[in-house]
């Protein structure tokens, strides 16, 4: 069995350390095995313009990372985080760390909005990694709007996908339970609460962190407020089985030659 861990937060824009402080007591409140944090849950998410963004944004073993990797060090976990990112261009990303460091990355593929003005989007497809307890894929927010992000990752065999979001769509938790459904992998989404106005530019965060199963099931959802963590265990096993009954497996019984794509 496997211990999952959703961390709802409430960033405070561009204020790094207190943020990163606030996720890392988050984490070492409650024992797991894998912890998933929000989307840009280092620096808040409704930037002025680019020049905050690069301003903020980090690379992939900056300050944000060494502090997830001691707390992941001293928990004995991993931790998936997104953040900014200061590469050879500006990201969306989210990085996979355990006790020995960086385990893998991931960037934004389907940019929302705004973000459109501040980042590129990823180019690193969608990587699946191989943890102790089971395969990984990570996905970020807006990604949940197209079914081929989720699917990606379930035909490179991922039993749970860690999605960093900051929702301000209603829809997304009860999507998640159709991604889920259609490729029988588990997800743990994790978002954000409170709102953010900067000039013109107000959004409200949907909070609704969650943790679907296989079936569909919502075994964690948390309210629209809270600022909090939660876990359960789960038996990432049941996802290997994409068989619904004795005739249909949801990847084995797919026909690709007949989509046109």
């Amino acid at each position: 069995m496997t211990r999952i861990a959703v961390v709802q937060t409430n960033p405070e824009l561009g204020n790094i350390p207190l943020n990163v402080r606030r996720a890392v007591e988050l984490i070492a409140s409650m024992e797991a095995d894998l912890y998933v944090l929000p989307e840009l849950c280092n620096t808040g998410y409704n930037f002025a313009d680019r020049r905050e963004v690069d301003r903020l944004a980090e690379p992939p073993d900056g300050f944000t990372f060494r502090a997830m990797t001691e707390i992941a060090a001293k928990t004995k976990a991993r931790i998936v985080y997104g953040f900014a990112e200061k590469s050879d261009a500006l990201y969306n990303s989210a990085a996979l760390v355990g006790p020995a460091g960086i385990i893998g990355l991931y960037r934004k593929v389907h940019l929302y909005a705004r973000e459109t003005l501040f980042f590129t989007p990823g180019n690193l497809g969608f990587p699946v990694f191989d943890l102790p307890f089971g395969r990984l894929g990570i996905m970020i927010c807006f990604d949940w709007y197209y079914p081929e992000s989720a699917r990606t990752l379930a035909l490179k065999n991922a039993q749970i996908i860690a999605h960093p979001s900051n929702l301000v769509m209603p829809h997304c938790p009860d999507a998640m339970i159709v991604r889920c459904l259609e490729n029988r992998v588990f997800a743990a989404t994790a978002d954000r609460v409170g709102t953010e106005k900067r000039g013109v530019t107000e959004l409200t965060y949907i909070g609704k962190s969650e943790i679907v199963d296989p079936d569909g099931g919502v075994l964690i959802r948390m309210d629209q407020e809270e600022v909090g963590i939660r876990v359960v265990e789960v038996d990432l096993k049941t996802a290997l089985k994409k068989k619904i009954n004795r005739y249909n497996d949801l990847i084995a019984g797919r026909r690709p030659g007949e989509y046109g794509w």
